[in-house]
């Protein structure tokens, strides 16, 4: 990593009884660093799980407390949301795949306990894009404003819509085609991801399989170029290899899926940077395997240097003088994968000419 000495909130993911001996200036850190890497909620199911809740102090217990009873009522309000858009889209009977934070929700994963994000994101098959944003509208969703360019920006190039914001509840929903840009190199098929899907009892809602999400979740932080919860989303990883490498066959079976969606890259950070940050428990076979399909040693030594610093929490001691420009970098390259050159360079440049102007939207 790039720190001599990891920060104290991986310390503790990695070795939840070290808390034990912590004095409050350690306590008040360590809360500082879950907040900002949003895992605050997290760290006190994490603590509990290990049955060391017991012994965290009056004061810093409140924060923990306190982060799980806003994590409880947030599953209230996901769950309530979850059945308003049960209510505006099971007319159309196409299956409604919920991703990331939604789709542990739904499925029960264990990485969703506590985990706290501010969107719903979903998956519907491309010709039915329209009908569902139509029925979406229907029921209250609308569209920000988003001028043309915006407009074609997602609808022609991107793998989702613009995103729809409530007008009763302002909560907001994204709704994607794909797990990538159509213009991205590596792009899956979408219908291999919904031949596989999984519906949840009693609910009109599906979930990507097991393998899927574990490559959705890899593929989305790895593709993309903000990093303000990278340390939650790598923590999401390590929570579902964890949990589902118990299942027989279970590597193999990833490696493979990787293979036929071409996610290969993606996979490889995963398990490289959950390993040697959280200490995930990736078998070395695995991690060879895996690692065929990685760029050169150089270059690797490039990436190193700049993903062990972007996924640190984003919290200033957890910084060095090189984490803002290694996050800059990983911006530029999240649209170099995104879109081609020719594409790219005339929208980095509307970006940056729309950021100056204080106009920006994505």
């Amino acid at each position: 990593m790039n720190k001599t000495k990891p920060p104290l909130i991986i310390l503790v993911f990695c070795k939840p009884e070290i808390i034990k001996a912590f004095n409050l200036s350690q306590w008040d850190l360590l809360i500082r660093q879950a907040r900002y890497a949003g895992v605050l909620a997290r760290l006190a199911f994490l603590l509990e799980k290990n049955e060391v809740f017991s012994f965290v102090p009056e004061k810093p217990l409140n924060h923990l407390q306190s982060a799980l009873t806003f994590s409880r009522h947030f599953e209230l309000s996901l769950s309530w949301e979850i059945d308003c858009i049960t209510e505006a889209l099971k007319p159309l009977d196409t299956p409604i795949i919920y991703l990331k934070g939604a789709a542990y929700f739904l499925a029960g994963d264990i990485a969703g306990q506590g985990r706290v994000s501010v969107d719903v994101d979903i998956l519907v098959k491309k010709d039915r894009l329209d009908l569902v944003e139509k029925r979406l509208i229907f029921k209250g969703w609308r569209n920000q404003q988003y001028d043309a360019y915006d407009q074609k920006y997602y609808r022609q190039w991107m793998h989702e819509l613009p995103p729809l914001v409530n007008i009763d509840r302002n909560t907001c929903i994204d709704v994607h085609h794909n797990i990538l840009p159509i213009t991205a190199k590596f792009c899956p098929d979408a219908n291999k991801l919904l031949a596989n899907i999984v519906k949840i009892e009693e609910k009109y809602a599906w979930v990507l399989a097991t393998e899927d999400r574990i490559l959705h979740s890899a593929t989305h932080l790895f593709h993309e170029g903000e990093f303000d919860h990278g340390f939650r989303d790598l923590s999401d990883l390590d929570l579902l290899l964890k949990e589902f490498s118990a299942e027989q066959g279970f590597w193999n079976k990833l490696l493979q899926r990787a293979a036929e969606l071409k996610q290969q890259t993606p996979l490889f950070y995963a398990l490289r940077y959950t390993s040697l940050i959280l200490q995930t428990p990736v078998p070395e076979a695995v991690l060879k395997a895996s690692a065929e399909h990685s760029v050169n040693r150089i270059k690797q030594r490039f990436m190193d240097a700049l993903f062990l610093r972007a996924l640190m929490p984003n919290h200033v001691s957890c910084n060095d003088s090189w984490t803002g420009l290694a996050r800059w970098l990983l911006f530029i390259r999240s649209h170099w994968l995104r879109m081609p050159w020719y594409l790219l360079i005339p929208h980095l440049y509307r970006k940056g000419m729309m950021h100056i102007t204080g106009k920006e939207h994505h």
